[in-house]
């Protein structure tokens, strides 16, 4: 699947390659300001994927998605 949300063509998260590593620090660290808007709980040990899922969570609720 591929998301072509303001003309920029990405990869769904599932489809990556490299999905199943480790998050990255920018990851953590985006998460980490996310979670904190939205009241929750920074989640930790994520993949790159599944980050990457979350970040598009986070932002939805904390309205920085739009």
């Amino acid at each position: 699947m591929t998301d072509t949300t303001n003309g920029n063509a990405a990869k769904d998260p599932a489809d990556w390659t490299t999905g199943d590593e480790p998050a990255t620090a920018a990851q953590e660290s985006y998460l980490h300001t996310l979670a904190t808007e939205a009241g929750e709980g920074a989640p930790e040990g994520l993949t790159k994927a599944d980050a990457s899922r979350k970040i598009d969570e986070l932002q939805e609720k904390t309205g920085r998605g739009r």
